[in-house]
């Protein structure tokens, strides 16, 4: 496919009229293509079989569906089910598919790596290349809905691949105004999931444009001089400014927001660490989503024992919070953010610490 050829996810509205206004074709024409994308999950123009085989040949020339390539296919045995997608430029990034019990959920990424450096994260430690436009969002989903079963449906999607959300929120929301659209995958918005470190700037303008996406705010610490040696990008952000802005943020979506906090073996662990949580959360309608650290071949970190697992739950408990200790799925396949696509190149430091579970 020429690479001068628009590529038709970038905004797929806009690109379909002009498409059929060039052919002077009738507006049912491009719902058929909408359909056909979303719905009845076309892996190709020839799949679309109510078009003329003419106008498929004909389109299929000047409009690019897929801009990337499946260099790698994984699954694990509950399940879940990861792509590792080569760009048009070379970079690579990750999505997953999830399997539970009701929910299949997606998890797709947002850049080309990660700026934000927190140090247990293989998805950071190449730093960013670069951000993903809309199309390439968008295609994520589209081709982790192609893995799904005849009798499965997309049920929940979140934003917690490779790189910062919040940091790509041009091309982010209209992609997720996709994933939310009746016409598109219609997964509602108290089922996507925007995971972010914390930007306050990009927490309020998702504040006024009166979005209702879920919101899962990475802490990792309970005070600034942790955060700061846990996530770099910290020292510049501090977290009473996030702290406010997720308030705000409540107070406009409703919805509850999520902490996560991955537990470091004698990091982050302590009982001062869970008291000093409970108490910078203390009286917020929220969830505490604890994560025990997974190990990663080269960095130093170690997931802590189970004694002071049930002992740091017990204080945030105790303090009246509700905590969560996630689940890890497919951790057999490099599921974790950033873990296939090193892998892939043959680094040692494949993983992120984190693993996927459903949200």
């Amino acid at each position: 496919m020429p690479n001068d050829t628009p590529h038709l996810l970038n905004s797929i509205d806009t690109v379909l009229a002009a498409w059929s206004e060039k052919h002077g074709l009738p507006r049912f024409r491009t719902q058929q293509v909408r359909n056909w994308l979303f719905k009845k999950r076309a892996a190709g123009w020839d799949d679309m079989t109510d078009l003329p085989k003419a106008l498929r040949h004909e389109v299929a020339g000047e409009m690019q569906l897929w801009s990337t390539e499946i260099s790698r296919h994984t699954q694990s045995d509950d399940g879940t089910e990861k792509l590792l997608l080569s760009l048009a430029d070379g970079g690579q990034i990750e999505c997953v598919l999830l399997r539970g019990k009701a929910r299949r959920t997606i998890c797709v990424s947002t850049q080309v790596g990660c700026a934000m450096g927190c140090v247990f994260c293989a998805s950071g430690l190449d730093g960013v290349e670069r951000n993903l436009t809309t199309g390439e969002i968008v295609e994520q989903m589209l081709r982790l809905q192609l893995l799904l079963h005849d009798d499965e449906r997309l049920s929940h999607l979140v934003v917690m691949g490779m790189g910062e959300p919040l940091a790509n929120l041009d091309a982010l929301m209209p992609a997720l105004e996709e994933a939310n659209s009746p016409d598109g995958l219609n997964i509602g918005a108290r089922r996507i999931t925007i995971s972010t470190v914390g930007l306050p700037l990009s927490i309020d303008r998702l504040a006024r444009a009166n979005a209702t996406y879920r919101l899962a705010i990475s802490l990792h610490a309970p005070n600034d001089a942790l955060r700061n040696q846990l996530v770099p990008v910290n020292d510049r952000i501090g977290l009473a400014a996030i702290i406010q802005s997720a308030d705000e943020y409540f107070n406009v979506s409703g919805r509850r927001i999520t902490f996560e906090y991955v537990l470091l073996a004698e990091l982050n662990d302590q009982p001062q660490h869970a008291r000093e949580l409970a108490q910078l959360l203390a009286g917020r309608e929220a969830l505490i989503n604890v994560i025990p650290y997974n190990p990663v071949a080269g960095l130093p970190y170690r997931t802590p024992d189970m004694q002071s697992q049930v002992r740091f739950r017990r204080i945030l408990e105790d303090a009246g919070l509700q905590v969560r200790f996630r689940h890890l799925k497919g951790d057999r396949i490099n599921a974790a953010c950033g873990q296939l696509r090193r892998s892939q190149a043959g680094s040692s430091r494949a993983g992120n610490g984190l693993g996927i579970t459903q949200i």
